[in-house]
């Protein structure tokens, strides 16, 4: 399949952002607006985080949200019906890829190997999150595989930083990255919407 319109093209960093307070939803999300990113990955891994996308679909519909860590075939059609649109998976198995391809839903499956990325290019996946990205091989991995397998794009996600992220960006093979940065779990807590603002501002500034 082909995810059209592209995901990989709107902002340099995606936010992955994890909500443990659904009354943090939608104020997170008009930060990031604010600051340039009109998108967010919700991740699902809290008991509102379903509840979160729906409540960022119907109060700030100039966001792109998505719904991230669907590990789960169902959860993929309960993203959906809350909102999401778009979807991450972490991997990839047949039965994954079925159910977000049922949503109709655009979607970025996880690779981390080489064995995975020719898995995805054969099912007709062009586009494809790198994850966990520091952990399995870095910008170094991406770049050394882009000439064998020049096919494949990527989001890379998991332990990219202000630090390395110009790492990430520079490769022909990388569209954006995910990031956690931009939200840090302390500006929510504190309800610091415009240091969450400033950060999507540095990120938004990333865009080639």
């Amino acid at each position: 399949m082909t995810n059209s319109p592209s995901l990989l093209d709107r902002v340099p960093v995606i936010p992955v952002v994890v909500v443990d307070d659904l009354g943090d939803a939608v104020p997170v999300a008009r930060a990031l607006v604010a600051g340039g990113i009109p998108m967010i990955e919700l991740t699902l891994r809290t008991p509102c985080a379903l509840d979160a996308i729906k409540a960022i679909a119907s109060e700030v519909p100039e966001i792109c949200v998505g719904a991230g860590t669907i590990v789960e075939p169902v959860q993929a059609a309960q993203a959906a019906d809350a909102g999401a649109q778009f979807l991450v998976s972490p991997g990839s198995t047949e039965t994954l890829l079925k159910a977000m391809t049922d949503t109709g839903l655009p979607h970025l499956p996880g690779a981390a190997t080489v064995s995975e990325v020719l898995f995805l290019l054969e099912h007709g996946y062009r586009e494809l999150k790198f994850f966990p990205a520091e952990a399995s091989g870095g910008a170094k991995f991406l770049g050394s595989i882009h000439s064998p397998v020049p096919a494949a794009r990527f989001c890379p996600t998991g332990g990219i930083s202000t630090s390395n992220v110009g790492d990430y960006l520079s490769l022909p093979n990388v569209g954006c990255v995910g990031g956690s940065w931009l939200t840090p779990a302390d500006a929510v807590k504190l309800k610091d919407w415009d240091r969450i603002s400033g950060l999507a501002r540095e990120a938004a500034a990333l865009a080639r």
